[in-house]
């Protein structure tokens, strides 16, 4: 069992190294210490068919096809993916960790720099969104609204009325959008004030999620902010407001602070067999603030950001397995990756 267990890992490992990294790991970031991606959702549905948890098997068949057919030369399809590259999908955030992948009629289109992803026949016919460095939300809608109108210059997309389109769920009914924004506010968190500043996003209409999505809380600080309705004039500033007290909060905090609680995630981490996700994500976020501080010994706050995909491993049997391989990853990063930190820096 253990030998299985060990080549299916090994095979994990290879299926890594091959893809591409995504778009939104560029090292041309900006505000990247505070705001690790930006990302512009949208959804549609064709005309003349049902949603895809009413469709039929033929129906999604016939709805894959039209959307390929229509991606061609923009994107590269993927009608079949391996558990191993699924999890490197759900980890770089291009597809849904929901997403019924192995059913017939589900297919995902990527485009070559691996920062426009989408799900055919998830909730939606068509989950399209773009994943961009940094705070760059206006650089993400304007890739996403690029690929839509190639999409749409071969696809009927449904609608009730002239401005209006269809959706799976009311919610997500008329523009069909979500804006969103990752953010590591561990700054605020440190200082006390992360609670109170989180509690005050829903009131301008925005929602609050963790590292991997609706389902996952804000653990080691890393938020997910988002809107799906409205103007995108209170997202931005919600956003660009963070930002601000984020950095301010982190002037409060001392470089060896800082230093100390880092060196104490690494001797936790280390001698650690098994890691759950959230004990996973706190060591993380720690490494991640001394390299945005610049404690000596520690690597680009980018290279961190590159351990978050590796760390929700869905695909293995059991809690016990995927934290001990999660553990194991940790403890490889933080040799090889942080080996200065190790000697003392």
């Amino acid at each position: 069992m253990q030998r299985a267990h060990d080549q299916a890992e090994s095979w994990k490992k290879m299926v890594m190294r091959a893809q591409s990294a995504p778009g939104w790991l560029s090292a041309d970031a900006p505000y990247c210490d505070v705001i690790l991606s930006s990302r512009y959702r949208v959804m549609r549905n064709l005309r003349g068919f049902r949603f895809p948890h009413h469709a039929t098997v033929d129906e999604l068949l016939e709805i894959s096809r039209q959307v390929l057919h229509a991606g061609r030369g923009h994107f590269e399809a993927h009608r079949r993916l391996t558990g191993a590259e699924r999890d490197y999908l759900v980890g770089c955030r291009l597809i849904s960790p929901d997403f019924a992948w192995q059913q017939l009629g589900r297919s995902v289109l990527l485009d070559a720099a691996r920062e426009c992803s989408v799900m055919v026949n998830e909730e939606d016919h068509i989950r399209l969104q773009v994943i961009t460095a940094g705070w760059s939300i206006r650089v993400a809608k304007k890739v996403a609204e690029s690929a839509l109108g190639s999409l749409g210059k071969e696809l009927v997309f449904a609608r009730d009325d002239e401005h209006s389109f269809v959706a799976a769920s009311p919610y997500n009914a008329g523009e069909g959008k979500r804006l969103s924004a990752m953010l590591h506010l561990i700054g605020l968190a440190s200082t006390k004030r992360l609670p109170s500043v989180l509690q005050a996003l829903p009131t301008r209409g925005l929602s609050v999620r963790g590292l991997f999505g609706e389902s996952s809380r804000a653990v080691g600080a890393f938020v997910q902010v988002s809107a799906s309705s409205g103007s995108q004039t209170p997202f931005i500033g919600a956003c660009e407001h963070l930002l601000r007290e984020e950095r301010i909060a982190r002037r409060e905090v001392s470089a060896e602070t800082i230093a100390a609680k880092t060196r104490r995630a690494l001797e936790f981490a280390l001698p650690s067999r098994t890691l759950s996700l959230a004990d996973a994500l706190r060591v993380v976020a720690w490494i991640r603030w001394a390299a945005c501080a610049g404690v000596p010994g520690h690597v680009q706050p980018r290279l961190v950001d590159s351990w978050l995909i590796a760390l929700e491993v869905p695909g293995l049997d059991g809690d016990f397995e995927a934290g001990r391989q999660r553990a194991r990853f940790i403890r490889e990063r933080i040799e090889q990756d942080l080996e200065m930190a190790l000697r003392g820096g």
